[in-house]
C-alpha cells in the first residue's frame, strides 16, 4: 500500500441520468491502484442511493462525477442526504465537466475539492488522501 497507510474505502458515484462513467471508471482505477479500496454504484444514481450505500459501506470519502450539466442539483442534493441520514462528516469531492462560477457555490455547499478536465490524476488521488485524514 502507497505511503503506508491504512487501506481506505472511498465511494465513486454517478449521480443522476448521466450516463458517460469512463472518467469515473478511471478514478476508481487510480484509487485502486494506489491503495484505497474502491466501491463504485454504477451510473444513475440517486442522491439518497449514495448517502445510503456510503453509510452501508463505511467509507472515509465519497467522489462524485457529472458530465452532464447536473453537478449543482446532485452534488448538493448528495450533501443534503448525507446531513438527512446524520452522515455529514462523510466528505465529498467532485468531478467532471464543472464550469469554474460553479465551484464557489459547491465549496460553500460542503463539497470539499472539485476536478476539471485534465486534473492531473496525482492531484485527485492527494486530494482523497487529505479527506481521508480528516
Amino acid at each position: 500500500m502507497s505511503r503506508d497507510m491504512k487501506k481506505k474505502r472511498v465511494l465513486i458515484a454517478k449521480p443522476g441520468l448521466d450516463g458517460h462513467d469512463r472518467g469515473a471508471k478511471i478514478i476508481a482505477r487510480a484509487l485502486r491502484d494506489d491503495g484505497f479500496e474502491v466501491i463504485y454504484t454504477g451510473i444513475r444514481q440517486t442522491p439518497g442511493e449514495i448517502a445510503s450505500v456510503a453509510i452501508q459501506e463505511d467509507v472515509a470519502v465519497i467522489g462524485l462525477s457529472s458530465l452532464s450539466g447536473g453537478h449543482m442539483r446532485l452534488f448538493t442534493a448528495v450533501i443534503d442526504e448525507l446531513k438527512r441520514m446524520s452522515a455529514e462528516d462523510i466528505p465529498v469531492l467532485g468531478g467532471g465537466i464543472i464550469p469554474d462560477e460553479d465551484i464557489p457555490p459547491l465549496k460553500n455547499a460542503g463539497i470539499a475539492a472539485i476536478f476539471g478536465p485534465g486534473t492531473p490524476i496525482s492531484d485527485i488521488l492527494e486530494a482523497f488522501h487529505k479527506a481521508c485524514e480528516k
